[in-house]
């Protein structure tokens, strides 16, 4: 396949207003289901959008994507907050099963009292983090207003890194295959030195004097 033939392909499973309500859905249920590849599809169609013209009315808006994304984001966060907070005994057994979901509720909690939610910001790229931030929040009883605005500030984050990686590699390499895979393998690379900062043990606290 050719370059022509690639950037083609690309174009033709992007063109339309479907995709957003496809990236969307991708992004909302992906901290449900976090094999969903939705950081790829966004990736892919802000690739393609860098080889927008007047002529291709089609390709997908990097602005319209960003809002998309970011928005999916904070919707798929808030829902699953939502649930956890209300999931009651029976989630908590769960977590209190499960080492990884302990680890992060009690981090989660740390973290937020202190005002520092950096911990949401990174999990949104981590793999899976989202889901395991989200879920903790709620089933730490977390305040709405401890986590939305750093849902919202991950959200945006996260979805301004994989737009503007879809674009920028669109912009260099073209808008096709090659370009969209050099970008999600970034995103990946993001994605293991946020999982990397969350799981560094945290600072021992300095002897008293």
């Amino acid at each position: 396949m050719n370059l022509l033939d690639s950037l083609g392909s690309l174009r033709s499973l992007t063109a339309g207003p479907w995709i957003y309500p496809v990236v969307a859905t991708s992004i909302l249920l992906d901290v449900f289901l976090p094999v969903l590849p939705s950081g790829f599809l966004v990736i892919t169609a802000a690739t393609a959008a860098a080889s927008a013209t007047a002529a291709d009315p089609d390709v997908p808006s990097v602005l319209l994507l960003l809002v998309c994304a970011a928005t999916a984001s904070v919707v798929g966060d808030f829902l699953a907050y939502r649930l956890a907070r209300r999931g009651g005994a029976r989630l908590d057994r769960t977590i209190a099963r499960s080492r990884r979901l302990s680890m992060a509720q009690e981090r989660l909690g740390t973290a937020l009292a202190r005002g520092g939610g950096l911990l949401v910001v990174l999990a949104r790229f981590a793999p899976a983090g989202r889901s395991v931030v989200s879920l903790g929040a709620g089933a730490a009883k977390r305040r709405v207003e401890e986590f939305l605005p750093w849902s919202a500030l991950a959200g945006v984050t996260w979805a301004s890194y994989s737009v503007g990686l879809g674009w920028l590699g669109g912009q260099w390499l073209g808008a096709t295959w090659f370009s969209a895979g050099v970008s999600t393998l970034a995103l990946f690379l993001a994605g293991g030195l946020a999982a990397y900062l969350i799981r560094r043990p945290a600072d021992a606290p300095a002897p008293a004097s």
